[in-house]
């Protein structure tokens, strides 16, 4: 992963969260959960490291933009 840079903490109630898991529902599904209550930049893959047995993703997150409750965190899908 990259290096965490100073601007992803620049303030307090940033956060920069690293999730490892088993594979990419598990993770997905974690950064999902925190996505519908805080404001999250969401990634849009995971990433694999040779020799390890989990997946990646990082994901940025606001504290301070605290979501309301069953509030959508992806865009719906149209059905045609």
């Amino acid at each position: 992963m990259d290096p965490i840079r100073e601007a992803h903490l620049s303030e307090p109630g940033l956060l920069v969260i690293d999730v490892a898991g088993r594979d990419d529902v598990t993770v997905c599904a974690f950064q999902a959960a925190i996505a519908r209550l805080w404001g999250t930049s969401t990634a849009e893959h995971t990433t694999r490291d040779v020799g390890q047995p989990c997946v990646r993703l990082r994901m940025y997150t606001d504290l301070r933009q605290v979501l309301e409750e069953g509030a959508p965190t992806e865009p719906e899908s149209t059905a045609t």
